[in-house]
């Protein structure tokens, strides 16, 4: 399938067509929080962006910034062609359970050691994903865990049609 066309990037945007691939990692100081069960369950200025061609960023952030309830482990793994093995949490929060809801890599492949231990959260099955005070939109599809916001522009990978990007 053919590469679409990247949409038109205003000042303060920017296109995850420009993102690489393999994807990097850079730091991010934007206040990121997790909401669940109508509960902050994580709350950092600290945190880090993967940016990888066609996806929005993931968020990873640090365990500290979550709850000392609010991450448990779970069932399963998944393989990543660029950090690794994944392995799954639970989110918890305002009484309501996340199943696998968020991952992590504790043993990330070089280049990506910065995030390891460091937690990534599926914006779709928690009640919001906040960055400075914006509502994350989810990337579509189920499987990846982008965090759309006003100043990524796609299209994104991973709504129907997109499998071949």
């Amino acid at each position: 399938m053919a590469r679409p066309t990247p949409s038109p990037v205003s000042p303060g945007q920017e296109s995850v067509w420009d993102y690489p691939r393999p994807p990097r990692v850079e730091p991010s100081g934007e206040r990121v929080e997790v909401w669940l069960g109508g509960e902050r369950v994580a709350d950092t200025t600290r945190s880090w962006r993967v940016l990888e061609t066609s996806h929005p960023p993931t968020y990873y952030l640090p365990r500290d910034a979550f709850g000392d309830r609010a991450l448990r482990p779970a069932a399963g793994s998944s393989w990543c062609e660029w950090k690794g093995a994944a392995s799954y949490l639970d989110v918890l929060g305002g009484g309501l359970v996340a199943p696998r809801a968020a991952w992590f890599y504790a043993d990330p492949t070089p280049g990506f050691t910065v995030i390891a231990g460091a937690v990534a959260v599926m914006p779709a099955l928690v009640d919001r994903c906040v960055v400075d005070g914006e509502v994350v939109r989810p990337q579509e599809g189920g499987f990846y865990g982008g965090w759309i916001t006003e100043r990524v522009v796609g299209p994104f990978k991973g709504g129907p049609g997109s499998h071949g990007w």
